[in-house]
Formats: structure tokens, C-alpha cells, sequence
């Protein structure tokens, strides 16, 4: 297949990567699903990395359709010359069917990636994505944090088409003849992501992803900030005596105050991670000197907070 994208297209995505501070012979797995936004990122990839470039569809196996779309994608990556492998997950996907897919997604590409020899994973998200999750996150009432949106680099996680709208992927897409395939999920608004898309698509709003790429740059930028300084106060504020973790947070910002009780937390117990709600209540019974709970951490306030793992409890 000979596929010609526009030079200035070219230009924006290697610039994309650039930025991404990707090396010049770094290997990237591409995740592609068959729909528009993928089918653009993979026909991009394989102009700007040959030779460095694997596609991977997840056939999270919840649609009969799932397999077939997974071979279709097979076939296009034959066709460009690109090595393709088709990923399933270890067990059946349930409970909340998007959250658990994109836990499952992700640890297979993960896995993919360190067989493959891959330094990056590329998935599609683009600046509609940003502004969508832009606008659920404060419907959700998020802080300073939820609000940076999506990361163009999350680990070895990059996102080159964040600055590429909707409707220019499709674009590269039809400038190849390619017919993408299309999820019917994605017409399910009782997916928040999918409600948010229609109620955009539908009503007269002030909101455009050009303007969100500003305000997600602005407030990741901020977010940056107040871990930097997070982990400045943390070394200084924060110490070990055997078993228990003391913080002095008194004179501090409620913001920071917020964020070391977090990092105490997160040091203790890794895997522990508490609402927003919980914070909130956890940190005014810290400063009113109380004793609380939260997992099988025990939470002792006053001047220094005392952080350590409660005794197993009696049978």
C-alpha cells in the first residue's frame, strides 16, 4: 500500500515526537484499534518511524464483531509493511466494562512492549479526547491535578496527536481510501465519555480543543509545580523513626498540607488510594489533633502528624 500524507502533516507529528524527547532509534508499539484515530496514528507512524514501528490490537473480546476488526487491522499493517500482533486478555473483562478494559488494554500492551523490544507505547488521543476529559473532570469537581487532563507522556506511555483534532484524523484516513471500523460503544452514552462527546456535538457551547490545549498545558505545568514542591517540603518535612512516619505540616498552605498527607499515606501503604472526600475528612481530624483510620493505616494529629500500620486485629 502507498500511503502520501501531506508534508506539513508530517511535520507536526515528528515534531509531536520531539517533544516527547523519543530517541532517534527508539522502538514504538502503536496500539490500534481499527477506528479513525489509530488507523491516522498508525499510517503516521509508519511514514516517520520505518523499521521502528509494531502495531498492536487489543481484542478485549466483548463483541463478536472484535475479532474480525482485530484481522482487519492485520491486513492494513501487511499492506504498509508494518509487523502486527493481535492481544486478548488473560480472563474475561467485568465490572465496570471501560474501566476494567482500559486496566486490561494496558497491561497487555505493557507486556507487548518488553517482548517486542519497545521503548514507547503510542495510543491515539487527540485534542477533542483532552477537551472531553477537560470538562468530565470538572463536572467531577477535580483539583489542580485531574484538571492537567490528558499527559502526552505518562512512563513509557507517549501521545503524539494530542495537538490533532477529530476531524483531521478522519481526514488522513480518507486520504487513503481507508474505511475505518466502527465500535458501537461509542454511540452508548451511558459511557460519561460518550454523554460528554454527544452533549458537545449537540449544543451551542463556548468550548473549542484549541482552548483546551492552553488551559490543560497551563494547569499541567502548575500541577508539575506543586509536586516539585511537594517532594521539597517531603524532604524536609518528612521523617522515619522505625515503624512510624512523622510530617510537621503546621504554617504550610492547605494545598500542601493536602499533598504531604498524601505522600505519608502513599508511603506507608503503595496501593492505598483514598477519595478526595476521604482526604478532606482525614485532614480535619489531623489538624483538630485526632486519631483516625484510613486502610490499616493509623492517623495520629497534633503538631506532628504519626503515621503507622495499625496491630492485626483480635479474631
Amino acid at each position: 500500500m502507498q500511503v502520501t500524507l501531506t508534508p506539513v502533516i508530517l511535520d507536526r507529528f515528528r515534531a509531536a515526537l520531539r517533544r516527547l524527547d523519543c530517541a532517534d532509534d527508539d522502538r514504538f508499539l502503536c496500539g490500534v484499534s481499527g477506528g479513525p484515530d489509530s488507523l491516522a496514528l498508525l499510517l503516521l507512524a509508519q511514514q516517520i518511524l520505518p523499521g521502528r514501528l509494531v502495531a498492536a490490537t487489543v481484542d478485549h473480546q466483548l463483541r463478536r464483531e472484535s475479532a474480525e476488526e482485530a484481522q482487519f487491522v492485520g491486513e492494513i499493517c501487511h499492506n504498509l509493511g508494518v509487523p502486527h500482533i493481535i492481544l486478548t486478555p488473560d480472563k474475561k473483562i467485568s465490572g465496570n466494562i471501560q474501566s476494567s478494559a482500559r486496566a486490561a488494554r494496558y497491561a497487555l500492551l505493557e507486556r507487548a512492549a518488553d517482548a517486542q523490544d519497545c521503548q514507547h507505547i503510542a495510543t491515539a488521543h487527540h485534542a477533542d479526547d483532552q477537551l472531553e476529559t477537560l470538562l468530565m473532570r470538572l463536572a467531577r469537581g477535580s483539583g489542580v491535578d485531574g484538571l492537567s487532563g490528558i499527559r502526552a507522556r505518562n512512563g513509557r506511555v507517549v501521545r503524539p496527536l494530542l495537538e490533532f483534532t477529530k476531524a483531521e484524523l478522519i481526514d488522513i484516513c480518507s486520504s487513503t481510501g481507508i474505511q475505518p471500523v466502527n465500535d458501537p460503544s461509542n454511540a452508548n452514552i451511558d459511557f460519561d465519555r460518550v454523554a460528554m462527546r454527544n452533549w458537545l456535538a449537540n449544543t451551542p457551547h463556548p468550548f473549542t480543543a484549541s482552548r483546551a490545549l492552553r488551559t490543560v498545558s497551563a494547569l499541567a505545568d502548575a500541577s508539575d509545580a506543586l509536586v516539585w514542591m511537594t517532594d521539597t517540603l517531603a524532604a524536609q518535612r518528612v521523617s522515619h523513626q522505625n515503624d512510624v512516619i512523622i510530617c510537621t505540616a503546621d504554617g504550610l498552605p492547605s494545598e500542601f498540607k493536602r499533598r504531604l498527607l498524601i505522600h505519608c499515606l502513599r508511603t506507608m501503604d503503595v496501593n492505598l488510594a483514598p477519595r478526595g472526600d476521604a482526604i478532606d475528612h482525614l485532614l480535619t481530624e489531623l489538624e483538630n489533633a485526632r486519631t483516625a483510620m484510613i486502610g490499616n493505616i493509623k492517623c495520629v494529629g497534633g503538631a506532628d502528624w504519626r503515621f503507622s500500620k495499625a496491630p492485626p486485629r483480635r479474631g
